[in-house]
């Protein structure tokens, strides 16, 4: 198991991988637009994992105000690099990083890593009849069709 290098600068990420990762490999996000990628890391505390000589081969970001809530988005690592406990060393800085302590509230939405995520601390949600969402899963081929 190699060691990832993660940063929370912003100008260290590779968008272009981002946005490439995000529009074609992920089921929650296919389709997204650049634009939208870039909007989603400014407003957001990222993350970048990166080994030396190969660049960066992770990501997540955090939507978050820095004292009650968080909600952990876009997590990944290239499938090439999977399988040798970078997605750990990820969640592990992500909940380590300063700004995200002593929240509240702290959320995701996964459809098939809730084992790396219950190592966290990460449950399904209490009162499930509390939370409410509006979903729009299709919305980024929706948008492609009209334009």
């Amino acid at each position: 198991m190699g060691q990832l290098r993660i940063s929370d600068d912003r100008s260290e990420l590779d968008v272009d991988l981002i946005h490439r990762f995000l529009s074609r490999e992920t089921y929650w996000s296919k389709g997204i637009p650049r634009e939208t990628v870039e909007r989603a890391i400014a407003g957001s505390l990222c993350f970048g994992g990166y080994l030396e000589g190969e660049g960066q081969v992770a990501f997540a970001r955090v939507v978050t105000d820095g004292a009650t809530f968080g909600y952990l988005a876009d997590v990944f690592v290239l499938p090439e690099y999977r399988g040798r406990g970078f997605s750990k060393q990820l969640m592990a800085a992500v909940m380590a990083h300063p700004q995200l302590q002593g929240l509240r509230r702290f959320m995701l939405a996964t459809s098939d890593a809730h084992g790396l995520y219950a190592r966290f601390g990460f449950r399904e949600p209490a009162r499930p009849r509390t939370l409410m969402e509006i979903l729009r899963p299709d919305i980024y081929q929706s948008a492609a069709a009209t334009a």
